[in-house]
């Protein structure tokens, strides 16, 4: 049947939506209130008949577009679509449907459409309108359920309801419901695992991650003998994935979704979307939804089923934290969304007005439905970005209310109505000059109603290199503050930030060498540590969390993939990662650099050589791509893959970021892991697991320090107890000199007199023959006893 034969108008159901709108805005207690109403009408929704659509539209009058003049655009597949195929020429039939309009807000409802489910596509829309040359526009949903070709895109009506009832996890839910009219509160997990979807597993998406969570879930259910590979994973509480909504598109295309319009039909040539991102270039617009990238079949529901799986894993059930992106948005997104979602240019692109009653209301609106996919949990990040321009006190003001009002939102999944757990990353005064000496990590803590939100602690935040020498020493104060002051802090080293910083570092500084033979050798045991373990698992207060990447000791950067404009100048900032994570064994496997070696790189001699080049010419030109290409076709001898021109020079950029995607897959690392490392990591985090009150700050009986004197090492001492009565007593030789033969436990350590200590734990390096007493403790070595007292 043909769409404009399949599809009727319901004006009832319009003016319903319309009518509601308007009894918000004259009843609310404020504006805000009113818009919080509206915008949960917002969107594409299925009811299950009737298809219902507001889209909020100030630009529009600002365009003084009058009612005749705007639709909705329904656009109905006439050939099958097939979501896994990397392109496709598509007939669309294209019907144009009337709204009803109340003021910036406008209407439709539908009958007879085809919403999208796990088993088929559905039919896409867009509000469309008319400007006074005759010329059609179209604005896009930014609250679509589904976007398969990204943001850009039309949107296609899609089914939660049907997602979510068919969700495998309901009955955790139902266990976790309140037993009042109070939403239930989720709190603090153990642990957490920071995972990249694209580069966690071989496939990529988060298909692929939820089959290696149902193996994993099988084997431990069976009690089988786990692989190194396998223990990588175990041992956390928590899943908290790097963000997974939309993000940039290929700056000077091709796009996605690519027409030729007529009356009745639209041509379009549609490729499957296959950016590389670290996650956090988003355009704010389809924020609810899931990036296309990330799903295999390009269904939504692959992020519902992942939460299902973790919250169905034997024994432990897993929680699942999503990271999500408010603070800031590309400059991409003045494409996808109307100017009155922005205030203005900021470092990473642009800010929003969250003090736009419609803004506030739209983007609580968005993480509201993005949680109900099923997230126990949610990261905020760059928390101290959330700002608004006080006109009064001519500044910058912080919005606390905003945070506040993101954690206040409530939750309905499976019947459950709950409030999620909330960590946040705020660094403020960030970016001020002061920062890390300022910086007091604690202020959302102190300004949230909640006792359990938490915040990325000092050593967490973005601009930790633990492996230059005197670091630990150097960062004993913000130490001694976690162990005051941790509990509500999120602790480590190794995250998504602090492994791309320390990637950034020049070689040439003062590099703790004990830590390994070559850069790689060192990068990885800088932020895979045994010692820096001990210390954050089995000493320190708070809420430990690793970096998959990191603990596989695999390749990690600032990973995308669709700059055209600067893509040179953030290759040639990157350049010196070379360095530390590309040796020359690891540049002449065939399967790596392949794209970079076809342009005449073929070993990493010659491509070291062009990027030593590459970032002097970039700050000495002023970025000026043509006087860049000039000067290296200059060299002498000549650089490999001359000539250049500038258009080679940023198909050479784009490259570099494509192969390091590829490169820095944890797939790559598994054959190589070190089976004593791992096992020694995850015996930790179920050490830790087992004792939930090390969360806890230090008390009144519990000692952390350095031991004195120095002697040319940083050597901590930590004992704490436990309300029932269990001690623990770590030492960790954190950098420096070998300390002479010492037994940990005649150190002169408040607390640890006495007999009854066992040896718990101590790290590889030590060697296992070692079950207590005197021994030589280097660099990176840790030990861990308890006892009951």
């Amino acid at each position: 049947m043909a769409l404009q034969e399949r599809i009727t108008f319901d004006q009832t159901a319009a003016e319903a939506r319309r009518d509601a709108a308007r009894t918000a805005q004259m009843t609310a207690a404020t504006s805000f209130a009113a818009e919080q109403q509206i915008a949960r009408h917002l969107g594409g929704q299925f009811d299950g008949t009737v298809a219902h659509f507001g889209f909020w539209v100030p630009e529009l009058l600002d365009h003084r577009v009058p009612d005749g003049d705007i639709f909705l655009e329904v656009l109905a597949p006439l050939q099958p679509l097939d979501l896994t195929t990397s392109h496709q020429e598509v007939t669309f039939e294209r019907v144009l449907l009337p709204v009803v309009r109340l003021d910036a807000h406008c209407f439709s409802a539908v009958v007879g459409m085809q919403a999208g489910t796990r088993e088929r596509v559905g039919d896409f829309y867009a509000l469309a309108w008319r400007d006074a040359d005759g010329a059609m526009h179209r604005v896009l949903d930014p609250l679509a359920a589904s976007l398969p070709f990204g943001a850009m895109a039309p949107a296609e009506l899609y089914d939660v309801a049907a997602m979510q009832a068919g969700r495998g996890d309901a009955g955790y839910f139902a266990e976790r419901a309140g037993t009042s009219d109070t939403p239930s509160k989720f709190g603090p997990v153990s642990n957490i695992l920071q995972i990249h979807v694209p580069t966690a597993t071989a496939g990529g998406t988060l298909a692929s991650l939820t089959r290696h969570y149902q193996r994993l879930a099988e084997r431990v259910d069976r009690d089988l003998p786990m692989e190194p590979a396998d223990q990588l994973f175990l041992g956390y509480d928590a899943v908290q994935l790097l963000p997974v909504e939309p993000t940039t598109v290929y700056e000077t295309g091709p796009d996605f979704w690519e027409e030729t319009a007529s009356d009745d039909h639209i041509d379009v040539t549609l490729r499957r979307p296959d950016t590389t991102n670290w996650g956090y270039d988003v355009v704010i617009s389809g924020m609810a939804t899931v990036n296309p990238v990330l799903l295999e079949t390009g269904r939504p529901d692959e992020l519902v089923d992942l939460a299902a799986v973790l919250h169905g894993f034997p024994h432990r059930p897993k929680r699942l934290i999503l990271d999500v992106v408010f603070g800031h948005a590309d400059n991409q997104g003045l494409r996808a969304l109307n100017g009155h979602f922005f205030a203005g240019p900021n470092m990473y692109g642009q800010n929003l007005d969250y003090q736009n009653p419609s803004v506030r209301a739209i983007l609580l609106e968005m993480q509201r439905r993005k949680v109900d996919f099923g997230a126990d949990g949610v990261r905020v990040d760059g928390a101290q970005d959330f700002k608004y321009w006080d006109s009064a006190a001519h500044r910058l003001v912080h919005d606390d209310e905003y945070l506040q009002s993101m954690a206040d939102t409530v939750q309905q999944v499976a019947g459950t109505r709950y409030r999620p757990w909330f960590i946040f990353e705020d660094g403020r005064p960030w970016p001020e000059a002061d920062w890390e000496l300022s910086s007091s990590y604690r202020s959302v803590i102190e300004t949230q109603r909640d006792d359990d939100v938490f915040q990325w602690g000092p050593l967490t935040f973005a601009h930790n290199t633990p492996f230059l020498y005197t670091f630990w020493l150097s960062k004993f104060w913000r130490i001694r503050e976690m162990v005051e002051n941790g509990s509500n802090w999120i602790s480590g080293t190794s995250n998504h930030d602090t492994l791309r910083r320390g990637t950034q570092v020049n070689p040439k500084l003062n590099i703790n060498t004990r830590l390994g033979s070559t850069e790689m050798d060192i990068l990885d045991k800088a932020y895979d540590n045994p010692a820096v373990s001990m210390l954050t698992y089995a000493a320190l207060p708070g809420v430990p969390m690793d970096f998959l990447n990191a603990m596989a000791r695999v390749s990690w950067g600032f990973i995308r993939n669709q700059d055209d404009r600067y893509g040179v100048k953030v290759v040639a900032e990157e350049a010196i990662s070379l360095k530390w994570q590309v040796d020359e064994y690891s540049y002449s496997i065939p399967s790596n650099f392949r794209r970079l070696k076809a342009f005449g790189f073929e070993t990493r001699v010659e491509l070291e050589r062009f990027l030593e080049f590459l970032p002097a010419l970039v700050e000495v030109t002023d970025y000026d791509l043509e006087d860049i290409v000039r000067l290296l076709n200059a060299t002498d001898p000549a650089l490999a893959a001359q000539p250049f021109d500038v258009q080679k020079l940023k198909q050479i950029a784009r490259a570099w970021m494509d192969d390091m995607h590829e490169y820095c897959n944890v797939g790559n690392s598994l054959s190589g892991l070190d089976a004593d490392q791992v096992g020694f990591s995850l015996r930790l985090r179920e050490f830790r697991r087992a004792r939930p009150w090390l969360t806890g700050n230090y008390g009144a009986g519990d000692h952390f320090d350095y031991v004195r004197p120095i002697d040319g090492r940083t050597l901590f001492a930590a004992q704490r107890t436990g309300p029932g009565g269990e001690q623990v007593y770590v030492v960790a030789h954190m950098e420096g000199n070998a300390t002479a033969d010492i037994d940990p436990l005649t150190l002169a350590v408040p607390g640890i007199g006495g007999t009854g200590w066992k040896l718990a734990l101590s790290t590889p390096n030590i060697g296992s023959e070692y079950q207590g007493g005197p021994l030589v403790m280097k660099d990176s070595m840790a030990v861990l006893y308890t006892r009951q007292v």
